[in-house]
């Protein structure tokens, strides 16, 4: 239901530019934004409960070296609830509550040499996106731009541009994965020996990636009389 097969949108910001994007995120309706305000919450809560229970294990690890004299944080220039001292204040009250009790076995239950690798991958885990999203944006007279979304959400979009001028030609290619043929769409690049695969991760289907050959020649070479190919094959 948070996911659904590549499907593809189409921008058309100026006659010039054209966006094309390749993703697996369904249309928004009502009840499905619902669902992904309870993944939300549901992520921020299991990564509170997360941290709360490392800060218990190193509250405990602190205190077994015996009392540490604490030494007041210099000042901040955040709001007085955001500063760190008032922070550090807040968790050790939380620590004397019911909750704060419970973590804190929690913690103690667990090495720190497997708490902390658990604590990375559920941090982790927790960072991944549900879906997946690629596009290509058109600019005539300038190039084009590639984009991959990221596997999550602390990374950045891998993008690449291209120069109309480094662009030698644009084709939909087809090779077989297994025992079936997949077609997908390529841009040769002028002095480099491999092809740039447009929506390399998610691969649609040929429907969608004769659209997008289409549309981008369209745009990008309207007017210049270039001629129209498709299909060269590789297996």
């Amino acid at each position: 239901m948070l996911t659904t097969a590549p499907r593809l949108r189409i921008r058309r910001p100026s006659p010039t530019t054209a966006e094309y994007t390749v993703t697996t995120l369904p249309p928004q309706t009502l009840p499905l934004r619902l669902l992904w305000l309870l993944l939300l919450f549901l992520r921020i809560f299991l990564s509170l409960v997360t941290l709360l229970v490392l800060y218990a294990r190193w509250v405990q690890e602190r205190s077994s070296f015996g009392a540490v004299p604490t030494t007041p944080f210099p000042p901040s220039s955040l709001p007085p609830l955001l500063s760190l001292d008032r922070m550090v204040l807040l968790l050790d009250a939380f620590q004397d509550t019911p909750s704060g009790k419970l973590l804190a076995r929690i913690a103690a239950s667990v090495t720190l040499p497997v708490l902390v690798p658990v604590a990375a991958a559920v941090f982790y885990a927790l960072s991944l996106r549900v879906h997946k999203e690629e596009s290509l944006l058109v600019l005539r007279g300038l190039g084009v731009q590639t984009s991959e979304s990221p596997a999550t959400y602390l990374a950045s979009a891998a993008t690449r541009f291209i120069p109309t001028e480094k662009i030698q030609d644009i084709l939909v290619n087809e090779a077989f994965r297994g025992f079936e043929v997949r077609y997908y769409l390529v841009v040769v690049v002028e002095g480099e020996e491999d092809v740039v695969v447009v929506f390399p991760g998610l691969l649609p289907k040929r429907k969608i990636v004769e659209t997008v050959w289409r549309g981008l020649r369209e745009c990008l070479y309207e007017g210049r009389g270039e001629d129209s190919r498709v299909v060269a094959s590789e297996k």
